[in-house]
This record gives C-alpha cells, structure tokens and sequence, in this order.
C-alpha cells in the first residue's frame, strides 16, 4: 500500500511526522561515522541501534510540544492554526538538530566527544565567533550543502504527510485516548522508569566506550549539558582514608639544580601533538626547531595532556587542575573557586608575572582567567596594537608576536613568570602568503601550519637570546592538546593525549634526557617550584618530577574516566569495575586492573569533585 495514500488519523499523522526527524538523524549518525570513522573501534549493528534509542530520548525532550499540540482537538478554524504553529515548530527544532549534528561531523575531529554547552561558552567570548564563522562556511562548505539537503528533505516529507485524507475528530472524549501517548513520551524522554534520567555516561555504560560519540547525537548532549553546572559528592572512601589515597596538598622539595629565583617563561604551542613533531632518529617531523630544543632538554617519552581542548590546558599547566567534568573549569561553575595558581606562588616570592595569548582579547576567557590566577598583567591582540598582522580569524600571527612577547619581557623586572599561549597552529591553519611557497606540507593540513608555527618559534628565541634575562630562565615548552588527525593510529583514545613536554635551561643545568616516564600537563607546577627551589605548600592534582611516588595521568572524556600508568591505560565508567589495556601494545587484550588502581583512580575522583564542591582547592 501507498503510504502517501491511506488515510490516517492524528495520532499516525503525529508518529509520521516524528519518524522524518529520527529518520534524519539516523542519516546524520551515518555522515558523523563517515567523516570519522578512524576514531572507532568494533563498530557494529548494537552500536547504530543504541544510537536510535538516544534518538528517540532526544526526540521526546525536543518535540514534547509538538506532540501534545497535535491531540489537542478544537474547531476547524482553530485546527488550521494549530496546524501552521506545529510546522514552524516542527521544522525549526528539526533544522537544530540537523545542525548540531553535522557541525560535530567535523568539529568532533579536534575534541574527541559530542559538543556540549561549553561550546558556546567558549565562542561566545570575544569575538571569537564572529571571526571564525567566516572561515568554518568556507572550508566545511558541504556540510552546509548536506544541511540545505537535508532540510529540504524534510520539509517535502512533512507536506506530503500534510497531504494524507485525516480523520480527525473535535470531539475531546474521543481525542482522549491519543493523550496517553503523552506520559508515554516523557517517559521515553527520560529513558525509561529507572531512578535518574538517561545522561551521556550511559553510552559508555551500554556500549564500547570507545564508540560513545558514535552512539549519541549532539542535540542530545548539548541538551543535558544544560543545568549541568554540579558535580557530584562523592564517598567511596571516608574522608580520612580519600586523604591517604591521593592527598592534593603537596608539600615542594627544592632541587637545588637551578639558582635561586631563575625566570619562568612556559610557551603553550598550539596543537603540537607528538603525531607531526618532537619525532626521534628519521622519522618525518613537521618541528624542527622545536625537536632540536627538546633534544637539549628534560623530556619525556609519555607526555600527557589533561584535556582535549586549549581552554583545558591553561588551568591544568598554570594550577595544576585537570577538567575532570563536562565542563572545562573556566567555563564551569566553579570557576571563581580560589586556587593555588603557579602565579599567585611565585608573586609571593617576588615574581612578576604576565600571560601572553595573540588572540583577541576576551578568546577562551584567558584575559579574566588570567587576572584570577593572579598574573599581573595580560597581553593580547589589543595590547599589541597592529592589525597589519592580523591572521584574519584569531589574532596576531606567532612571527610577529613572538619576538614581539620577548622584546616585552626585557621591561619587566626580574625575576619573572611569564606564559606565551601560542595560535598560528589552530585550525583554519593560517600561513601568511610571504610563507606559503616555504612551509613544509603533509598529510594533514595542520603540518604546513605546524612547521609556520616552528619557524615563529625560532623568531622568539631569537629575540630572546639577545635579551639579558636569557641565560637565567627556565623554559617549559608544552602542548595544549593534541591536533585533529586522518590516522586512525593517533584517533585512538591511548594516544589522542600523546604531547611532548619539555624543560629547557640555557646554562645547561639540567638533565638532557628523554625520560621513558608518564608526565602530564598537572605535574608542570610542582615541578617548576622544586625547579625554582622555592619551600611552599600547595595544592595540586600532578606530582613533581622528583617525586618517587608510582607515575600516573589523568582525563575524563564524555562521562569516562582514562587513567595512564606504567604502559597501562584504565578505563572507569559510572563507577563499573574498570578496564584496563597495554597502551604500547598493538593488542587489543585486557588485562585485570589492580585494587590498588582502582582505589587511586576514585579517590582522584572523590578529592576533585568533593573539593571543588567546597571550594577547598586551595591552602590556605
């Protein structure tokens, strides 16, 4: 039989209506995997099937409206109106979902789960938005295209359903029977009859962890983002045996390897990952400057990022606070919390502070984050004051402020703290045009841009050795995240935290060494004031490098929490017993995660959300 010409009544009008949108969706589940699927493992049929469950969840939260609008019976006149509310509506709400889910078909390639409300929390500030939005229409122009296609596709889906003969009654009593579809819908809406609404955890606690951001859809996260703000207490352990598990108050130990009271400069170079530089022996590298400073430094095998995003890294390397949450801490609601920032320390002790960041004032909220942490002063886009150097969309190009940040330092006065929060390596990958016939190109758009970012990081050191405050500086160059990639190798949730860390000192005060140790961006703080030989108690989720304690990494990612130690990645999800793999190993076998573990990972966990719940992120 003909669909399109049976007749129908209100109630299989409304379920054909909301068939489009899970029909659409499911479309758009199928483009997302598409476009990226080197970032999944295992993918199968139970994979597609839990993702239309999370449809339907996100269908009743959206169109609830819709649905009760459609029972409600009345005069022909009033039918009529009710019918032209009910496309507006239907048609507006489906086109978001559209767009939220093809936005993260290529977004998701630089953070590695489904978009949340933090998304426009970071857009929103500044003018990063309305300096990007240019830029994403013109390089991601087909899913515009899909976009326009798919909302069109609708729109002729619904009017034909329009066309159907109905029969529709205006008689309330017999209207009322279509109404017990409503419970029935919020119901659905919240997952079923369990004690809590469905949540995005419950991907992970369903399916292959691996998958999450497969099974879910954007709209769905987005919306239970949303009033989202809490974190949860916890109590696996007492408060007292939390404590001897994993103590966040450290305690520093002077090294006595530097002199008293060198400088700090931290460089934070964007998206300086370990898939295009800091490569050993003759592997192809994209860095090479970069590389030949990390060979005269202290660095590590395993570098670890705290987070897959640049707003993520700046707490986890200047306060030593990893983004265990939906949220990264800047944009959550605990970000007027008080902390022990490497800023506030060392102004104790005499420094000077100053953050550098190229990008218009106000990107990413450094600027206050900045001021909160207590650097002394910012230096951005408007301080700069020359937008013949403008790249277009973020700000300043690295090869003119970076020679530009070290001739500013030499004003200052000593010793100093300063951070340089490089740009030219994020995505839209800007190359000046006087640059464009030198740079070295690669299999990513990112190494063309990656090697204009090293040759800007040779023009700071340029400038800065000229400068007398050179030779008495420890440099910490760092990664903020890893980049986007098209190798399914680095998609891997084992490797998508890989970054090379290093610690440089002119005069060649310490080691030149490749540790074959875990390091993460947390452990920088600590370790710079044992560096700096500064007696201090603070508070801080890393450890120094001189600790003896057993090494260990921390992330969390779409409800999942990644664990790094030893050769040896654990995966705990909504406090399940965890799972654990060889990291260096091309095996996909599991091993038994040891009580020991396990027991570290949750009082991790009961310390960041307890703490932050109480604003004890600090010492007093």
């Amino acid at each position: 039989m003909n669909i399109l010409k049976f007749k129908t009544n209100v109630f299989k009008t409304t379920l054909l209506r909301l068939g489009i949108v899970l029909f659409l969706m499911s479309i758009t589940r199928i483009v997302f995997y598409l476009f990226n699927s080197e970032n999944f493992s295992n993918v199968g049929i139970w994979d597609f099937t839990l993702g239309v469950y999370f449809d339907l969840v996100t269908i009743c939260l959206v169109f609830l409206p819709f649905i009760v609008g459609s029972f409600i019976p009345g005069s022909q006149i009033f039918i009529k109106w009710k019918e032209i509310v009910l496309k507006v509506y239907f048609h507006a709400m489906n086109s978001i979902v559209i767009a939220l889910n093809l936005m993260d078909v290529e977004y998701f390639k630089y953070t590695y789960k489904r978009s949340t409300k933090d998304l426009f929390t970071i857009l929103g500030a500044g003018e990063d938005f309305k300096q990007l939005l240019s830029t994403f229409v013109y390089q991601f122009w087909y899913l515009i295209i899909l976009f326009i296609a798919f909302v069109t596709l609708s729109i002729w889906l619904y009017n034909k359903i329009d066309k159907l003969e109905k029969v529709q009654s205006t008689n309330w009593k017999k209207q009322s029977l279509n109404f017990l579809f409503v419970p029935l819908t919020i119901v659905l809406a919240r997952g079923g009859f369990q004690l809590k609404p469905v949540s995005p955890i419950d991907a992970a606690k369903f399916g292959n962890p691996e998958n999450t951001a497969l099974v879910l859809n954007t709209t769905f996260t987005m919306i239970k983002s949303f009033g989202k703000n809490s974190l949860e207490m916890k109590s696996y352990f007492s408060e007292e045996r939390a404590y001897q598990l994993f103590n966040p108050i450290k305690h520093s130990n002077p090294s006595n390897l530097l002199e008293d009271k060198p400088n700090v400069m931290i460089i934070i170079l964007e998206s300086f990952g370990n898939e295009f530089c800091n490569k050993k022996n003759n592997e192809i590298t994209y860095t090479p400057f970069f590389d030949s400073i990390v060979n005269q430094s202290l660095s590590f095998e395993y570098g670890i990022a705290n987070g897959k995003k640049s707003i993520e890294a700046v707490p986890a390397i200047i306060a030593s606070l990893p983004s265990l949450m939906d949220n990264p801490y800047i944009s959550s609601s605990y970000s007027d919390n008080k902390i022990n920032s490497l800023a506030h320390i060392l102004k104790n002790n005499g420094y000077y502070s100053a953050f550098f960041h190229g990008a218009t004032n106000g990107s990413m909220r450094f600027d206050a984050f900045s001021a909160q942490m207590g650097f002394d002063d910012y230096f951005g886009r408007s301080e700069y004051d020359n937008d013949d150097h403008f790249d277009g969309t973020w700000g300043i190009s690295d090869e003119y402020f970076n020679p530009w940040t070290a001739l500013k330092i030499s004003t200052f006065k000593t010793p100093f703290f300063a951070t340089l929060f490089t740009i030219s390596s994020h995505h839209p990958y800007y190359i000046p045009e006087t640059f464009e016939n030198q740079v070295k190109e690669g299999p990513h758009p990112i190494c063309a841009s990656l090697n204009y970012a090293d040759y800007s990081l040779r023009k700071f050191f340029e400038a800065a050795k000229l400068q007398p405050w050179y030779e008495n500086t420890l440099f910490v160059l760092v990664a903020d995240h890893t980049p986007a990639t098209n190798d399914p190798v680095y998609a891997k949730k084992k490797q998508i935290y890989r970054i090379p860390i290093a610690f440089y000192h002119p005069k060649n005060s310490l080691p030149k060494k490749r540790e074959k140790m875990i390091f993460q961006q947390i452990d920088i703080m600590p370790t710079i004031l044992d560096f700096l030989n500064i007696n201090t108690k603070f508070y801080a989720f890393g450890q120094s490098y001189f600790d003896n304690k057993e090494r260990f990494a921390v992330n969390y990612l779409e409800g999942v929490y990644y664990y790094f130690f030893n050769e040896f990645l654990v995966t705990f999800v909504d406090d399940q017993k965890p799972t654990m793999i060889n990291f260096n190993s091309d095996e996909s076998g599991s091993y038994a995660v040891p009580l020991t573990i396990e027991n570290h990972i949750k009082a991790i966990i009961q310390r960041y959300n307890n703490d932050l719940i109480r604003n004890r992120t600090s010492v007093k």
